[in-house]
């Protein structure tokens, strides 16, 4: 049997995110998933590729998503925390998202004051619109938040054990899973003889129930920089893991892949120990080596 052996939401977009033993899954991913967004004074999106200490900022948001609270993983205590009481009433702002626009509901001088102290540079925090309408496209196209593009990222255990096992042959030391800052993470059952005891088995599940839910497969996740951020110390620690998934998880149609993305077909809850069961297989997008 195969399931979900952990859950992870992101409130703000580039920080740390919170582990969960269940969860409420909405049309646009893990309820409150990249809810809330840093900007620049402009509207311009900031994540760890250019601003890796987003990776300390421990975001904790209230079931109902009306409190959100900011602290960092600073032994000092220099930056204290910041409490906020979000609002949707807000007057919209202009914000921009890997060069499309959207919009955005800022959230106030506090939490922008308290993350220009913290990152060294102006900056604001936005929550998605009520009337947010992104659709991210796809093999299935859906419905998402500030992510970068579909609303759930799924990576099986087997995966980053064979990504681990060609570093190490590499004299790299193995990484843990939230280089990959998933949202979903699947193991394999006991027994070890199910589909996800096969490395990248995600690929190629283009539907997937996990408890009363349904995915369906969007893309392959393209890997950028952000996999060489320590996320427990906000700082790049490069080459691995993009070195060795250039090897071995070149995409035909360009970038390195590691893990799917994939848009939510019907709603509800799941948890840690749900069983993931594939109704649909498919084929896989090309991957070939260099050369």
């Amino acid at each position: 049997m195969a399931e979900v052996g952990a859950l992870i939401c992101y409130p703000v977009k580039g920080c740390a995110g919170t582990s969960l033993d269940d969860a409420v899954l909405t049309p646009a991913g893990l309820a409150h998933d990249r809810t809330f967004m840093v900007t620049s004074e402009v509207g311009v999106y900031r994540t760890q590729r250019r601003h890796p200490r987003l990776a300390l900022i421990r975001p904790t948001i209230s079931a109902d998503g009306s409190r959100l609270t900011l602290d960092a993983a600073d032994p000092a205590g220099a930056y204290g925390t910041v409490r906020l009481d979000v609002t949707t009433s807000a007057p919209r702002r202009d914000v921009d998202l890997f060069g499309a626009a959207f919009q955005g509901i800022d959230q106030g001088d506090e939490a922008a004051a308290w993350l220009a102290e913290f990152l060294g540079t102006p900056s604001r925090l936005v929550r998605v619109p009520p009337e947010h309408d992104r659709v991210a496209d796809g093999w299935v196209a859906g419905p998402s938040g500030y992510a970068d593009s579909s609303a759930v990222h799924l990576l099986s255990r087997a995966s980053l054990a064979l990504l681990n096992r060609r570093s190490a042959e590499r004299g790299a030391p193995p990484l843990p899973v939230n280089r990959f800052r998933p949202n979903i993470v699947v193991d394999h059952g006991p027994d070890g003889d199910d589909w996800a005891a096969a490395a990248h088995a995600e690929d190629r599940a283009h539907r997937i129930g996990i408890g009363g839910t349904e995915l369906g497969y969007a893309k392959p996740a393209v890997r950028c920089a952000v996999t060489l951020v320590d996320q427990a110390t906000g700082a790049r620690r490069g080459p691995e893991p993009l070195r060795t998934l250039a090897s071995y998880r070149r995409a035909a149609s360009g970038g390195v892949v590691f893990g799917a993305k994939f848009s939510v077909v019907r709603p509800g809850r799941l948890s840690v120990g749900d069983e993931v069961v594939v109704h649909e297989w498919g084929a896989a997008e090309p991957v070939r080596l260099p050369g």
